[in-house]
């Protein structure tokens, strides 16, 4: 992250719009490949911010990435992880996803799970060098999901 320690803060309603603009921003580049806006893109971060737990990354003053993190039964799940475009290429994916990994060790999870569109080939690969394996794939009318998971040491 060319010396730069990132800072987090977590999300807070008054958030959502900054969220809902990083989200867009970063997933716009998915949208000539899949031929339509990725699902974050249109999400309620209104009310994602209240429900889910959205932790934003600071690099200075400006917002660079978030990753919003769901408890579930059995596992913690990594619903989004969002890089502005200017700070792609910088380790802050997988600077998030370790985060999200203390997470659910934290709150006693042994399993961290995530899914993502087999197009996006590049965060595939990224979660797989990070240890996540795919689980399943199941095809839909927005395409093929790849579920991925991993176990969280204690």
């Amino acid at each position: 992250m060319r010396n730069e320690t990132p800072t987090l803060r977590q999300a807070v309603a008054s958030d959502s719009a900054a969220v809902r603009a990083l989200v867009r921003a970063a997933y716009a580049k998915w949208v000539p490949l899949i031929g339509r806006e990725p699902k974050p893109m249109g999400a309620d971060y209104d009310s994602a911010v209240v429900r889910h737990r959205i932790d934003l990354a600071y690099l200075g003053d400006e917002l660079a990435a978030l990753i919003e993190t769901i408890p579930e039964p059995g596992h913690l799940l990594v619903e989004n992880v969002a890089v502005a475009p200017a700070f792609q290429g910088r380790g802050l994916s997988r600077f998030l996803m370790a985060h999200a990994e203390r997470l659910a060790a934290a709150q006693g999870y042994a399993t961290i799970c995530l899914y993502t569109n087999q197009r996006f080939a590049a965060n595939v690969e990224l979660y797989l060098g990070l240890g996540y394996r795919i689980d399943r794939e199941a095809q839909s009318a927005l395409g093929v999901t790849v579920y991925m998971s991993k176990q969280v040491p204690a």
